[in-house]
């Protein structure tokens, strides 16, 4: 049975973004802001200093009710206790990963275009990128709004839509059928992080 959660407003960290600022001040703030969905990614840190992030933000997220997802990083999920990883195109498999971290794990799949096949049981579906964006430069071609729109009618599981994201098209990215916008920048790099993750929330239609 797929796990519920609140996929609404997904924060996807990035420390290069954050102009020096502590990651989990940055986090904590977003997450009081509204944010429902921390992914911790890490693409250039240590094993060791994966760990440690993760540790520090699993608690506090926690006491927000908000659940940690760690990148490609099945180990270090399993290390820190997080709610679930998400995994990319060259990642472990997603039978691999459920058999590790167990039923109860959030596990999200990447999808980047659309004849790429995810397990139905996958908690959801990441679908990158919806616009072009600087953040990612190792994607296929972006969905567009139409693209969303065709993979909502094909597939069942909720949608995270990532790539490009903003206050100003958040609202037309939920209304194209996703069940959740994913941010990067639109959250790391702002003065006010708290502030930023609630515009956003205002934004985002209220789930049925």
């Amino acid at each position: 049975m797929r796990r519920r959660f609140d996929p609404s407003l997904y924060l996807v960290t990035d420390r290069g973004q954050m102009g020096g600022r502590d990651l989990v001040n940055v986090v904590e703030a977003a997450a009081r802001g509204g944010v429902t969905v921390v992914q911790l990614r890490e693409k250039d840190a240590s094993t060791r200093e994966f760990i440690e992030l993760a540790r520090r933000l699993k608690p506090m997220l926690a006491d927000l009710g908000v659940p940690l997802i760690i990148n490609d990083r099945v180990d270090v999920a399993l290390a820190t206790g997080a709610d679930g990883v998400h995994l990319g195109r060259n990642d472990m498999d997603y039978a691999t990963a459920r058999r590790l971290l167990g039923p109860e794990a959030l596990i999200g799949i990447s999808v980047e275009t659309g004849n790429q096949q995810a397990p139905a049981s996958a908690d959801y579906l990441g679908v990158s990128p919806i616009f072009d964006t600087p953040t990612k430069r190792d994607t296929a071609p972006a969905w567009g709004l139409e693209g969303l729109r065709r993979l909502r009618a094909q597939v069942t599981q909720p949608l995270v839509a990532i790539g490009g994201i903003h206050l100003e098209n958040a609202r037309l990215v939920m209304e194209a059928g996703a069940d959740g916008i994913a941010v990067v920048s639109a959250i790391c790099t702002a003065e006010d992080p708290e502030e930023a993750a609630r515009e956003l929330r205002r934004v985002i239609p209220p789930r049925s």
